[in-house]
Order: structure tokens, then sequence, then C-alpha cells
């Protein structure tokens, strides 16, 4: 998958239509420009728009990603419940097997997380963009 210069430009979502913006506040996606584009170089593949919750930061963090705790050496500032973010497609397959997936922008989220998990599971968590 490429990465597209232009919002909508190229880049697909779950449902097959355009990606759409997941958050510009916080700024989120690998290449922080607001959507959950992908590319070679992103070897996490941050594609699944997320809801956080504070069950989902509590489980990120007790696996070792603490997402909730400011990092201002890499101007961090934390996240919280409500805030959207770009997430690893292997981490919401992860928590959705421990119980404690977030809720899933279909709309932002990247076609390229179906190779983790199916649309029927994310539809089962969909929130309205």
């Amino acid at each position: 998958m490429i990465r597209n210069a232009v919002e909508g430009m190229g880049s697909l979502n779950v449902l097959g239509g355009p990606l759409a913006t997941c958050s510009k506040s916080p700024m989120t996606g690998f290449f922080r420009d607001g959507c959950c584009n992908t590319g070679p170089e992103d070897l996490g593949v941050h594609t699944v728009c997320v809801e956080m919750t504070a069950e989902f930061l509590a489980f990120s963090k007790s696996r070792g990603n603490d997402l909730s705790t400011p990092n201002p050496q890499f101007g961090f500032k934390g996240l919280k419940p409500g805030d959207r973010w770009c997430l690893c497609a292997a981490r919401w397959a992860e928590a959705l097997a421990a119980g404690a997936a977030p809720k899933v922008n279909l709309e932002a989220t990247h076609e390229a997380t179906l190779a983790y998990v199916t649309l029927e599971q994310l539809q089962q968590f969909a929130v309205e963009g």
C-alpha cells in the first residue's frame, strides 16, 4: 500500500470507500497526517482508527505499550478515553481476543487491516465517523 499525499486519493477504507480522517487532535497516523495510511516503512501497520477507552488504555499498558502517559521528548501528550488514534492492526486483534477491543471508525480504518481481522469483527465494534 502506498501512502496518499491527499486524503481520499487512492487509499481505501475497510468498506471499500475513500479513507477518511481519523483524528487531527490529537494528530495521529504513522505519517502524522491524521489518517491511518500505511506503507512499507510502517512495520506496525497503524491502520485501525479506534476510539480510546479506559479499558483499552489499561490493556495496552499491561502489554507494554503505554499510550496514556505523556512522552514529551517525542511530542506525545498521552491519550485519554474518547481520543481517536490509528492503532496497530495486530494490537487491535490482540485486544479483540482478550475482550478489550476499542470501538472502530470503519470509514477511517485502512483496508490493510483486513489482513489481520475480518470486516465482520470490525463491524461489531463500529462507531459513527
